[in-house]
């Protein structure tokens, strides 16, 4: 029995036999033409990009039907590149120069096309990749021939195991059989990972080396919530696991009641329980789970996921359909939070210098007071789109008041050319994140500046512990129970509270079961989770009273390491809800 580690981007537990799929990575020999045969090549390569517009099209429509206009707009980018005339005239430079096949033209651009993502210093491009990958499948399919797949004429459950996985292998991965998808490659962002959430398969990324190491038959438990994947268990590792899975699924049965129920404690306190979200479609799943409005529109991923810089008005449509799908619920924007690890190719400007240490670096509100013209255009939209209903803006990783008072004094202004040009503009809140020390310990003064906090504790605790928590070598060390980190964020619940503005938590956290009765026990009565984990967060809120949590609070920050917090908030948690599975481990 082995135990691996690596990325949880989509929850589950999946326990079945793997299916190893070979590297799909062709090797296409070099075979001159004579002058007479060049005309076909070229030929060939037009009707190669064409069918596969064809298929991509299909695809779109396929995914969009079943994932939504978003998702599906995955294979809108992928037909975006086949449109590159650069891309597209880089085949036929080199079957003209080399006097090559088309099928070898099209392989070697297309790598070297691969390999420019590679040396990227920036995660997201290097997740990108698969798509390149993904188009060089699609194109030597259509030029010499489909390769058979492993997954053909599959009959019983299993779960892949690939070194890689392209977008298109997801979307068209059948889930009655397929149980889980666990791979040497990919990340949290990847394509890959945002469809296998969205499909509901259970998926681990990042596991290194998983494919030298399991065979297609190996019995294999992949735990999509902890990032394990556990090769050729014994009995007794499998009947837990079983048990697990089966406490898991009676447990989402059992939460799923309480979505109509209201978020209050037994002693009466109600508490508001909203959901993070990246894409306008999302909002009818988070009211579905219960949400009582939305805490964080993560804005930066409209651009991640487009070629090209949104307009306004598709800003607009983006922001005012999230409003108008929240029927009367507030909607919390955050401005663009790019640079470190998120990046938009729209933007890639933005980013030509490479910086040695990005999360440090030019990133969120540094880059917006940077480039104004991007940072005016989405304020404009937003404040459009706040016409249609309730709407607020929150400014990120702001680490000095001067930052502060720079965006609202921007905000102040786009404000007053709409209403000098005549546009409804509704009244907004302002209010700002709490991610870094330097904001976390200035709450008191950053407080008479804004309408509202919002505490975003996954950056919060990298800061405060210097942890990279994508460092697997000191992942162990990135912990939201480290006593400096709660010992923060009760200072800012205090600044705030003391200031009389709203305070939330939307980072991890806030997500956990574990940590909900030391957070409420500081005073947060607003938490922003992902939709999932609402009904969760919903059943500890209704279980305990404030006191009881107040008391919590006090004894775990008597604690002096995160180790002992955390085994007394597990305690805890389940002395008032016996069974409780929370999906968490030690860190994030």
């Amino acid at each position: 029995m082995q135990s691996r580690r690596g990325i949880p981007v989509s929850p589950g537990i999946a326990i079945a036999k793997a299916v190893v799929l070979d590297n799909d990575e062709r090797t296409v020999p070099k075979r001159h033409v004579p002058p007479e045969g060049i005309a076909e090549q070229h030929e060939r390569v037009d009707s190669a990009i064409s069918e596969a517009l064809e298929d991509l099209a299909g695809l779109h429509s396929q995914t969009a039907s079943v994932l939504g206009d978003h998702l599906a707009d995955i294979f809108a980018f992928h037909s975006g590149l086949l449109k590159d005339k650069t891309i597209v005239s880089r085949f036929h430079a080199v079957i003209d120069s080399e006097r090559v096949t088309g099928a070898y033209a099209v392989f070697t651009v297309m790598q070297d096309l691969a390999d420019q993502f590679l040396a990227q210093d920036n995660a997201f491009f290097r997740e990108r990749v698969t798509d390149i990958y993904d188009l060089k499948r699609r194109l030597l399919e259509k030029l010499v021939g489909e390769q058979r797949s492993a997954l053909a004429g599959l009959e019983q459950p299993a779960i892949v195991v690939a070194h890689d996985l392209t977008p298109s292998q997801t979307a068209a991965l059948d889930r009655k059989l397929i149980r889980g998808l666990a791979t040497d490659l990919g990340g949290r962002t990847s394509h890959t990972a945002i469809l296998a959430h969205a499909l509901g398969i259970p998926a681990v990324v990042g596991l290194h080396d998983i494919t030298k190491r399991v065979a297609t038959g190996d019995m294999l438990i992949l735990d999509g919530h902890r990032g394990h994947a556990v090769i050729q268990p014994d009995a007794a590792q499998l009947l837990e696991s079983r048990q697990e899975a089966r406490a898991y699924r009676e447990q989402e049965k059992a939460l799923k009641k309480l979505r109509d129920q209201p978020a209050v404690t037994t002693d009466g306190t109600e508490i508001t329980l909203q959901a993070n979200i990246e894409f306008t479609e999302e909002v009818p799943e988070a009211i579905e789970f219960g949400a009582q409005g939305i805490g964080l529109y993560r804005t930066e991923f409209l651009f991640m996921d487009a070629d090209r810089v949104p307009t306004e008005d598709q800003q607009v449509e983006a922001y005012a359909g999230a409003v108008r799908a929240l029927g009367g619920r507030p909607l919390t924007i955050r401005t663009l939070d790019l640079g470190a690890d998120k990046i938009a190719p729209g933007l890639a400007d933005l980013h030509d210098e490479a910086e040695p240490n990005p999360f440090l670096g030019c990133r969120s509100i540094r880059l917006c007071l940077q480039h104004l013209e991007l940072f005016r255009t989405q304020l404009r939209a937003i404040l459009r789109a706040s016409s249609e209903g309730p709407v607020r803006i929150m400014f990120p990783l702001i680490c000095n008041i001067m930052e502060l008072r720079q965006a609202k004094m921007i905000l102040s202004d786009v404000r007053e050319d709409l209403e000098d040009q005549g546009v409804a503009v509704g009244e907004v809140p302002v209010g700002m994140m709490i991610e870094v020390p330097s904001a976390a310990l200035q709450a008191a003064k950053l407080a008479k500046e804004v309408d509202f906090f919002s505490v975003g504790t996954n950056d919060l605790i990298q800061y405060t512990v210097a942890v990279d928590r994508s460092n697997e070598r000191i992942a162990s060390l990135y912990s939201g129970a480290h006593p400096a980190v709660l010992e923060l964020i009760k200072g800012v619940v205090r600044a705030a509270n003391h200031a009389g503005i709203a305070v939330s938590l939307c980072g991890e956290m806030a997500g956990d079961p574990e940590f909900t009765m030391l957070l409420l026990g500081m005073g947060l009565r607003t938490f922003s989770i992902t939709p999932p984990a609402i009904p969760g967060i919903k059943r500890v809120v209704r279980s305990v009273g404030i006191e009881r949590c107040k008391r919590v609070a006090r004894k775990a920050g008597s604690f002096d390491n995160d180790r002992e917090v955390l085994n007394y908030l597990r305690d805890e948690l389940n002395r008032i809800t016996p069974g409780a599975v929370t999906g968490r481990s030690m860190n994030y």
